[in-house]
């Protein structure tokens, strides 16, 4: 008697299987998670600050051979309401956007108000004496430039004009030291 051959059942196709590999950082997806999550509470609060908890304005950050640059998008601020500290490698910059005084009865509002707070660790040593801010339209710029020690340096190479100049057996003769005539043996020896 022969036994019969087992078949494997086919795997399904669907949303329920799941690949052995990922295809993905799992941690990409779990930020896409927070984010949405964020959205979802931003549109049920309409956007509205939480009390106590500061907001962080948008910023971009570019590093160059001698400084890094902060711009931050702070529209309607005052120089005057920016707070900017840098103690060793943080750089932090608070403030506060109050909220206008209207009359009338507001519908909706898409603005940010209230305590801001943007806080960057610098990845190198940064000189602190020398930080510059500037206001323009709206956007803050803070260059902090780079200490010396994290500065990189490029070393030139430079080849030696003498022994471009001379050939090699002249270089040797004149490397050697000469004894005078009257020290050197008879016959040239």
């Amino acid at each position: 008697m022969s036994t019969p051959a087992r078949r494997q059942p086919q795997q399904r196709q669907g949303a329920m299987d799941r690949p052995r590999v990922w295809a993905r950082n799992p941690l990409a997806e779990f930020d896409d998670l927070l984010n949405q999550m964020g959205g979802l509470l931003e549109s049920t609060v309409g956007g509205a600050p939480i009390p106590g908890i500061a907001w962080a304005p948008a910023a971009d950050v570019i590093e160059a051979d001698e400084a890094y640059h902060v711009e931050l998008e702070l529209p309607g601020v005052k120089g005057r309401d920016i707070n900017i500290e840098v103690n060793g490698q943080e750089l932090t910059v608070s403030g506060e956007i109050k909220e206008r005084e209207r009359k009338g009865v507001l519908r909706r509002g898409g603005r940010r108000t209230g305590r801001f707070e943007y806080r960057l660790l610098l990845p190198s040593e940064v000189n602190t004496e020398n930080v510059r801010a500037a206001m323009s339209e709206g956007v803050l710029t803070i260059t902090v430039p780079k200490a010396e020690i994290a500065k990189p340096r490029h070393i030139e190479i430079t080849e030696s004009i003498q022994a471009q100049e001379q050939p090699p057996q002249q270089q040797t003769q004149q490397q050697q030291p000469q004894q005078p005539p009257s020290q050197q043996p008879p016959g040239g020896y």
